[in-house]
């Protein structure tokens, strides 16, 4: 007589149960099997930088590709050094190399800030995709702060003083990206200020999430670590400004006053992930020493994502699409709600129902932005302008367009068929 085992299961998966992939990797793996499949798709959903790794940090990788150590957890000497007088340089910070914790990619430290300081995480919306989803996933409490057209979805003091007033002791982290992802917006000096005072008053920590900051489109990022000094943790990395993406090396830049935060968030990552790969930390030097061929490629990326940004916003604006004028990155965020009459008539209610729709029927790629923590039935979506060549744009900025300015032609050789995608939605919005 045979025996039975009985076998028990237990669910530990509360904190993910509802949770989706992440709709950035998502979207560009669904347009890439679309593509495979032989549709033409038009990839405006996925953000990546276009534009290759300036050469002289991939020189540095290939001197460095012998590095074969671990190395220390907060990351390499050198390279803190390197990013603390580049904090120092640029936005006058007075900060040194005990105060920055390297890791693999600054999303996986913002993961482990939520794990080691208890507080609510407090995001405006729209947001990236991936702050609330780690909240849900550490167990953290997440308080959505509604942002406004008119502001250009911008964070107000106003907005931020009310939620903090309800209970003004509460520890809470407040994520305050700029230039935006997915707006494209950023911040005044002005406003930055009065941001600052609100935190001081509460005494938040800020996460200055200030990866897109050298692609301020004018060369002017302001950093609210500056104002708010002693409450600002700064975030940052490689893969915008500096195209690698795929290297996954970021950074958050501490305050003296949060040190013990660095500290703990360094054991975590002693039992995690341990070190951030060596021959991309040595490289990563480089890429924050004083350099005038790394100013003069950021210079020619912020022209290039300046002109390419502005021409999709006017042709979005010409057809009564309105979204926020783009003055850093390379996001828009239309807002299609002119046009709600004729969708709902064929049956679209939701920014999750337009965007698939019409990448059913144009190939055009778009992120709802119900992803980014809007309501479901608002029309918003963010668009990425950064499906071009950018090795070539930099190649005619550097030859043809290096004394006169960019123009239609330089548009259509460039990002022709982003203007294309503009007009099929256009096309589809008025069908």
């Amino acid at each position: 007589m045979g025996s039975e085992k009985s076998v028990v299961r237990v669910d530990l998966n509360l904190n993910i149960r509802g949770l989706k992939k992440s709709a950035t990797l998502a979207i560009n793996e669904k347009s890439r099997a679309l593509q495979q499949a032989g549709k033409k798709v038009y990839r405006l959903g996925f953000g990546q930088s276009p534009f290759p790794v300036p050469d002289p940090v991939v020189q540095a990788l290939r001197e460095n590709a012998h590095q074969k150590d671990y190395l220390a957890v907060k990351g390499l000497l050198p390279l803190r050094e390197a990013i603390a007088a580049f904090y120092h340089r640029k936005q006058q910070l007075n900060v040194g190399a005990e105060d920055i914790l390297v890791g693999p990619g600054s999303k996986e430290l913002l993961f482990l800030l939520q794990l080691v300081y208890y507080g609510d995480l407090v995001i405006p919306t729209p947001s990236w995709v991936s702050y609330s989803p780690q909240a849900i996933i550490a167990g953290r409490r997440v308080n959505w702060v509604k942002t406004h057209q008119q502001d250009d979805w911008r964070l107000t003091p106003e907005e931020l003083d009310a939620l903090c007033a309800h209970d003004p002791e509460r520890p809470r982290v407040v994520i305050l990206n700029y230039p935006s992802n997915p707006t494209g917006a950023t911040y005044t000096e002005e406003r930055l200020r009065q941001l600052a005072e609100v935190a001081r008053k509460y005494k938040l920590i800020l996460l200055a999430d200030e990866i897109y900051g050298e692609l301020h489109h004018a060369g002017e990022h302001v950093s609210i670590a500056r104002f708010y000094p002693e409450g600002t943790i700064v975030s940052s990395g490689l893969s915008k400004w500096c195209g690698a993406g795929g290297w996954r090396l970021g950074f958050f830049v501490f305050p003296e006053p949060l040190r013990w935060l660095l500290d703990a968030m360094a054991v975590v990552a002693s039992e995690t992930f341990t070190s951030t790969s060596a021959p991309i930390q040595y490289a990563a030097v480089a890429a924050f020493q004083e350099n005038p061929a790394l100013d003069d490629y950021l210079a020619k990326s912020r022209r290039i994502l300046q002109f390419i940004g502005q021409s999709i916003h006017s042709q979005l604006e010409s057809f009564n699409v309105h979204c926020p004028q783009p003055l850093g990155g390379f996001y828009l965020f239309p807002n299609f709600e002119v046009y709600r009459d004729k969708l709902m008539q064929r049956g679209i209610h939701t920014a999750v129902q337009l965007c698939d729709q019409l990448l059913e029927d144009t190939g055009v790629a778009l992120l709802p932005s119900h992803d980014f923590g809007r309501p479901s039935e608002e029309l918003t979506a963010r668009l990425s302008y950064v499906d071009f060549d950018g090795a070539r744009a930099l190649e005619l900025v550097n030859n043809s367009y290096s004394n006169k300015d960019l123009d239609q032609a330089f548009l259509e050789s460039i990002a022709g068929e982003m203007s294309t995608a503009i007009e099929l939605i256009r096309d589809w919005l008025n069908k």
